[in-house]
């Protein structure tokens, strides 16, 4: 990006004079002293730590110029270029907006449940192939997170595709109106967030909060197999697509499906000969490449470019994703999120794996679930079978209440960690684990399961 401070100040509606820093230049934007790059505009936002606290970092690290608020003023720094504002925060969010506004691209909102990072990856591997395209990187996708991202684009990006998160009524409806979505999309509706929302109605409900922003003419994506959507979106007087597994009402809809160990490969009504590949486990994750490929048909992408868009999809790590030990052992790491849905599609998926050795399931504790929690984690047994899985590590609390409903309907090594007892859970696997063996680690990320595949790995 290349934006002169002047226009910096009139966006953020500074409160000072800038004119001897007017022409002063910058070509990124960053809150985190450590990430700035020469030339670097510095937002100082105010947390468990205060960022004007780490001022002479950002300028050691190539800041040029620093938003500043106004109740930090005795503190700013002199002879440097500050851009005063009531809120470095609303500052940030007021800049994004100016931002979008000026390189206007078409602007793709994700939102879900369950696989929205998953969707992000495969539109944005579909738009990349005849558009300049950014997308929310990680899981940059809140207040914070999404003017980032668009302060990211360069000059030249033609499609934004924005993930959007959720842990509050009104959050959407903020995000939407800030990134002011031309496509909206809504993956499916799960049991995420259930301890703030406590019914999955409510969950919808604050969900379709994604289509206040959305620009005249826009276009409403959604899984069109959820009631649930297809009840709420009748109301919606916007272009509407659906699409979905099990109902051939939607617009979209896969037929002839073959999954496989490491990829599953589908065609759809669209193009009925046309054999679709996605790298990744699992029958659920036809759904997000189903909503990949309708916008795909939206913005005219051809067949071919979307065939090989799916392909070679470069995904967000640990998301389903495929790795091996130095002994041989193959891992399913899934430790990026998780929730109730999201546990049963993996596990379903996991158990149908090809192995010569065994099957071996590392779970944490699925947070945010509220006075259901117990329970949610309980019924996770049904899809943990005798048959298919050798032996179940969990770590957490709720998790315990799997432990014990396992331990009275099967016959299948249960083993509970403590979630600060990871290397305890390291060394054991490392007694068991065998070259032939496959093992799957899923938990939600405040559990950080990341560690124990980290030392797999080594």
């Amino acid at each position: 990006m290349k934006i002169k401070l002047s226009e910096v100040a009139t966006a953020v509606q500074a409160t000072n004079n800038i004119t001897d820093y007017a022409t002063v230049e910058i070509s990124s934007v960053a809150f985190d002293s450590r990430d700035l790059k020469p030339g670097a505009l510095f937002i100082p936002l105010v947390a468990e730590n205060d960022g004007h606290d780490f001022i002479e970092d950002a300028k050691r690290n190539g800041a040029t110029a620093t938003l500043w608020a106004k109740d930090h003023i005795e503190t700013a720094p002199k002879d440097f270029p500050v851009i005063l504002v009531n809120d470095t925060l609303v500052g940030l969010q007021d800049l994004a907006r100016f931002y979008l506004d000026k390189l206007n691209p078409k602007v793709i909102a994700v939102t879900g449940s369950n696989g929205k990072t998953t969707t992000k990856d495969l539109i944005a591997a579909v738009t990349s192939t005849q558009y300049n395209t950014i997308k929310t990187p990680e899981n940059f996708n809140n207040e914070i997170g999404a003017p980032i991202t668009i302060l990211r684009m360069e000059k030249s990006t033609e499609v934004l595709v924005v993930e959007l998160g959720m842990d509050r009524p009104g959050q959407l409806d903020f995000l939407s109106k800030l990134v002011k979505p031309d496509i909206a999309i809504i993956t499916m509706i799960g049991e995420a967030h259930i301890e703030f929302f406590k019914t999955r109605d409510k969950i919808a409900d604050a969900k379709l909060e994604i289509t206040h922003g959305m620009k005249e003419n826009g276009l409403f994506v959604y899984n069109g197999d959820e009631p649930l959507l297809k009840e709420r979106a009748q109301s919606l007087n916007i272009t509407k697509k659906t699409f979905g597994l099990t109902s051939q009402d939607n617009d979209l809809y896969p037929h002839d499906i073959v999954p496989d160990d490491y990829a599953t490969t589908f065609k759809t009504n669209q193009w009925p000969e046309l054999m679709f590949t996605i790298p990744l486990l699992g029958e659920y994750n036809i759904e997000n490449a189903l909503a990949a490929l309708t916008i795909g048909i939206e913005l005219g992408i051809s067949p071919e470019n979307l065939q090989i868009a799916l392909r070679n999809v470069p995904l967000t790590a640990n998301r389903t994703q495929w790795m091996q030990m130095h002994s041989g052992t193959r891992v399913l790491s899934d430790v990026y999120n998780s929730n109730p849905t999201a546990a049963k599609e993996v596990l379903k998926a996991f158990s149908r794996v090809k192995t010569t050795g065994k099957r071996f399931v590392v779970l944490g504790d699925m947070l945010e679930l509220g006075d259901d929690s117990l329970a949610l984690h309980a019924n996770l047994a049904k899809e943990i079978k005798e048959n298919e899985i050798d032996g179940v590590y969990l770590v957490g609390e709720d998790v315990r209440a799997l432990a014990q409903e396992l331990k009275t309907t099967t016959n299948i090594p249960v083993k509970v960690y403590n979630a600060n007892d990871k290397q305890t859970l390291v060394a054991d696997l490392a007694l068991q684990l065998t070259a032939n063996d496959i093992i799957l680690l899923k938990a939600s990320h405040g559990i950080h399961l990341e560690q124990v595949v980290h030392e797999l790995m080594k």
